[in-house]
């Protein structure tokens, strides 16, 4: 275990909070968990008992997992010997501002204070904070347990030392974070995923695929690309020994020609409810815990691949 980090808190155990808490205790921390939820306990029981496999697949000791693992009746009461708290509320500006003037007080003066906000930047809840110099944003892609990336996202007046940390603490984790120099308002990955998403919506919506066919255009095509090269690193390959340059050059314009072409999606009240439709054709006669399952056993299987693949120096 890193002797920096020995405690952490998680507040909000959602989707993305449980799945922290977890990943946490996996790597050693004692996690105090924080939730408003009536049936805190048992979620977390329920999450614990569901991951504990994943991270023994990952290679992780999950001896006494769950022993790590505390409620806190509080937010103060989680944070009250923290030195990584990993925020996961709504997301809101106002609420995030009021919670995290309660992190800047209640936690120790050495605690990170970092927020899984996938949209908001930090820049927008800290401008009212008597020390915003800890706070920056940590977002993962769901669940933060087995996808590796966390974009780290520092506010206009977050500290380098506290940077330096949590790209430091996210590595601890066994994660792969990735420092973003500018605040945009979805990160990256959410602006890379949204853009997909709304061709994905309008090719759709023209009739040309179903939401399934689709969905097996991308895992068989473009899925498999990008997991182990991305966009760019694709397109230099694609332009074979010529590299990038020569992709750049001979087919530049055409694909400036597509870019122009992208479609628009309508998506009002009634294309809405047309895709929820046609989406609930497609996956609605199983349930969430079963696609999720599925989901899961392939994305450690990817990520398996992937290890077994990694030069030796890597």
């Amino acid at each position: 275990m890193n002797p920096e980090f020995t405690h952490a808190a998680v507040i909000g155990a959602g989707t993305i909070g449980l799945s922290w808490t977890a990943l946490f205790a996996g790597h050693g921390l004692t996690v105090r968990v924080s939730d408003p939820r009536p049936d805190l306990a048992e979620a977390v029981a329920a999450a614990l008992a569901e991951f504990t496999p994943h991270l023994a697949a990952r290679g992780l000791d999950v001896a006494g997992l769950a022993g790590r693992v505390h409620l806190a009746g509080s937010v103060a009461e989680a944070v009250r010997d923290a030195d990584v708290v990993q925020e996961n509320g709504p997301e809101s500006v106002e609420f995030k501002k009021d919670l995290f003037a309660t992190l800047v007080a209640e936690a120790p003066a050495r605690a990170l204070l970092l927020s899984s906000s996938s949209a908001i930047p930090a820049t927008a809840f800290t401008g009212e904070l008597a020390d915003a110099s800890r706070v920056l944003i940590g977002h993962p892609f769901n669940p933060p347990h087995l996808i590796p990336l966390v974009e780290v996202v520092p506010g206009e007046r977050t500290g380098e030392d506290a940077v330096r940390a949590a790209m430091d603490f996210y590595r601890f984790l066994g994660r792969v974070p990735v420092l973003e120099r500018k605040e945009m308002p979805g990160f990256v990955g959410n602006r890379l995923q949204n853009a997909l998403n709304r061709e994905a919506i309008y090719l759709v919506e023209q009739g040309v695929v179903t939401p399934e066919e689709l969905d097996a255009v991308m895992t068989n095509s473009l899925g498999i690309r990008w997991s182990t090269v991305g966009p760019f690193l694709g397109s230099h390959l694609g332009g074979g020994p010529g590299g990038y340059r020569h992709m750049a050059e001979h087919i530049g314009g055409s694909m400036k020609k597509l870019w122009d072409g992208l479609g628009h999606p309508a998506q009002g009240p009634e294309e809405t409810e047309r895709l929820i439709e046609a989406v609930e054709k497609a996956y609605g006669s199983s349930t969430y815990s079963e696609l999720a399952g599925t989901r899961d056993r392939k994305q450690l299987a990817v990520l398996s691949a992937l290890d077994s693949a990694r030069p030796e120096e890597d």
